[in-house]
C-alpha cells in the first residue's frame, strides 16, 4: 500500500500572539522599542491547533504523511541582521520541532535558515546542522532574502557553495521557497513565489550547479513555476547557451512539486514533467484557501487532480511516496523506523 506523503505543507495556523511577537521583534529589529520574549505555544494549544486543521485536512484528503516547516511568507530574511533571523529562525524551528515530535507518524520537519540580506552563510550551515540533530529531514532555502529586490548572487555562484556543500554533506535537501514580498509589483503568493521559483530554474540552466555538486537535490514548488508551462523557451535557451539537454543538465538532481491549483495546470506538468521528477505536494493551509466554485473542492485539495490522471500503478507510487522517500533520505530512515 503506498504512503501518501506531501512535501510541501506550513504550519500557517500560529496563535496571534505568535505573530505579535514577530510584529515586535521586527520592531526592534529597525530599532523601535525594547527585545521582545517569545511567549512560546503551550503544549496543549499547539496540539489543538494542529488537531483541528493540518491533521484533519490530512484525513479529509486522504494523506498520510506531511513533510512540515514554517511559514514561509513569514521567515522575513530582510529583516534584521543574523541576531534577529538566528532567534525567529531557532523559534520557528522549535514549533516545526515540537509538531513532529507531537505527531510523530503524521508529520516530518524542514527548517527555515537564519539567511539575510547581508548573506554571512555561517549561520544558516550552523542552523542546519542543528536541525539535522533534532530530527529534520530538509530545509528551506530562499534565494532571494531581500524580498522582491533579488540582490543576491544566482544560486550557481560559488557565493553559495558552503550551503550546497553543507547540505550534501548532510544528506539535505532543499526547496528553494522565496519569503514574503517588500515590493508593492510583486503579490507574495501571486507573483513573487512564482517568479522566484521561475528564476532559480533559469538560473541553474545558466550555470553548473549540479556539475560542481552532483549529489545536491533541489525541489522548486508550485509546479515548477513558468518552467512546465514554457518548456519549449527553456530547452531552446539551454542550447543557445550552449549547455546539455535540460534531462542531463538538471532533472538528475532537481524535482517539482504539485501545487498546481486546477486540473489543466497538472495535466500539463505530467505531459512535460516524467513522474521520477515530481513530488506530490499541497501546501497544507498554504496560499489558496478556498473553494473551486467549478468543482465544489479546495483549490488546495491537489491529491484529486493526481487521482484523475489515471497513472500507472508504478507512477503513482513514485509520485506519492517512491520520489520523497528518495529525495529526502531522512525521511525514508525515519518511516523505516516506524515500520513503514
Amino acid at each position: 500500500m503506498t504512503l501518501i506523503i506531501d512535501c510541501h505543507g506550513h504550519f500557517t495556523t500560529e496563535p496571534q500572539y505568535h505573530h505579535d511577537f514577530r510584529k515586535a521583534q521586527v520592531a526592534f529589529a529597525e530599532g523601535a522599542g525594547e527585545r521582545p520574549v517569545y511567549p512560546g505555544i503551550p503544549d496543549e494549544e499547539l496540539s489543538e491547533i494542529i488537531a483541528a486543521n493540518q491533521l484533519r485536512m490530512q484525513r479529509e484528503r486522504g494523506s498520510d504523511v506531511t513533510i512540515l516547516s514554517p511559514r514561509a511568507s513569514g521567515m522575513g530574511h530582510h529583516v534584521g541582521g543574523d541576531d534577529v533571523a538566528g532567534e525567529w529562525a531557532r523559534i520557528s524551528n522549535g514549533n516545526i520541532a515540537r509538531i513532529f515530535g507531537m505527531f510523530p507518524e503524521n508529520f516530518a520537519g524542514v527548517c527555515q535558515l537564519p539567511q539575510t540580506v547581508r548573506g554571512d552563510l555561517a549561520p544558516a550551515v550552523a542552523e542546519l546542522e542543528r536541525c539535522v540533530e533534532a530530527g529534520f529531514v530538509g530545509c528551506n532555502l530562499n534565494p532571494d532574502p531581500s524580498g522582491g529586490a533579488w540582490s543576491a548572487p544566482p544560486v550557481y555562484d560559488a557565493w553559495w557553495d558552503p550551503l550546497w556543500e553543507a547540505m550534501v554533506r548532510l544528506d539535505m535537501p532543499a526547496m528553494i521557497h522565496v519569503s514574503g514580498s517588500c515590493e508593492r509589483c510583486l503579490h507574495t503568493t501571486g507573483a513573487h513565489y512564482i517568479n522566484g521559483d521561475t528564476a532559480v530554474f533559469m538560473q541553474l540552466i545558466q550555470g553548473d550547479l549540479f556539475e560542481r555538486h552532483p549529489d545536491l537535490r533541489l525541489i522548486i514548488p508550485h509546479g515548477g513555476g513558468a518552467a512546465p508551462y514554457h518548456w519549449g523557451r527553456y530547452r531552446g535557451l539551454s542550447m543557445m547557451l550552449g549547455k546539455p539537454s535540460l534531462a542531463e543538465h538538471l532533472m538528475g538532481n532537481l524535482y517539482f512539486d504539485t501545487c498546481v491549483y486546477h486540473q489543466a495546470g497538472i495535466d500539463t506538468l505530467f505531459r512535460v514533467v516524467e513522474p521520477g521528477n515530481i513530488l506530490f505536494g499541497s501546501e497544507l493551509l498554504g496560499a489558496v484557501k478556498a473553494t473551486d466554485p467549478e468543482t465544489g473542492h479546495p483549490f488546495d485539495d491537489t491529491k484529486r487532480y493526481i487521482d484523475a490522471l489515471g497513472l500507472s500503478d508504478e507512477d503513482r507510487h513514485a509520485v506519492f511516496e517512491g520520489n520523497a522517500r528518495r529525495v529526502y533520505p531522512r525521511l525514508d530512515k525515519r518511516l523505516k523506523s516506524q515500520g513503514r
